[in-house]
């Protein structure tokens, strides 16, 4: 059974930093691509960034480009999201979630995802 643990959310004030992690177990995750999204209070889930578990390729939302970074540890089979520099926008919760699909990173945002996490408040004070 797959699982996907997101940890790592709080209140930060702006300009602050703050890294999420993604822990994924229950099946071997070369081949998929794992995503960021993030759904703020009355709003859609939006996508962040996604990166290819299999070769490390990434693809960010223009919003969050120079402020996030999307990483992956193999060894403990867990995915990051390192928000830097962030916003009182910057405020929702974040979901992580895989697909089963390695190619162009630019479907990333509109695929439809297999797994899902529970989701962590990330909240930014002004």
């Amino acid at each position: 059974q797959v699982q996907l643990v997101e940890s790592g959310g709080g209140l930060v004030q702006a300009g602050g930093s703050l890294r999420l992690s993604c822990a994924a177990s229950g099946r071997t995750f070369s081949g998929y691509t794992m995503g960021w999204f993030r759904q703020a209070p009355g709003k859609e889930r939006k996508f962040v960034a996604a990166i290819s578990w299999s070769d490390g390729s990434t693809y960010y939302q223009d919003s969050v480009k120079g402020r996030f970074t999307i990483s992956r540890d193999n060894a403990k089979n867990t995915v990051y999201l390192q928000m830097n520099s962030l916003k009182p926008e910057d405020t929702a919760v974040y979901y992580c979630a895989a697909k089963q699909y390695f190619g162009r990173l630019g479907y990333a945002p509109t695929m439809r995802y297999d797994y899902w996490g529970q989701g962590t408040q990330v909240t930014v004070s002004s």
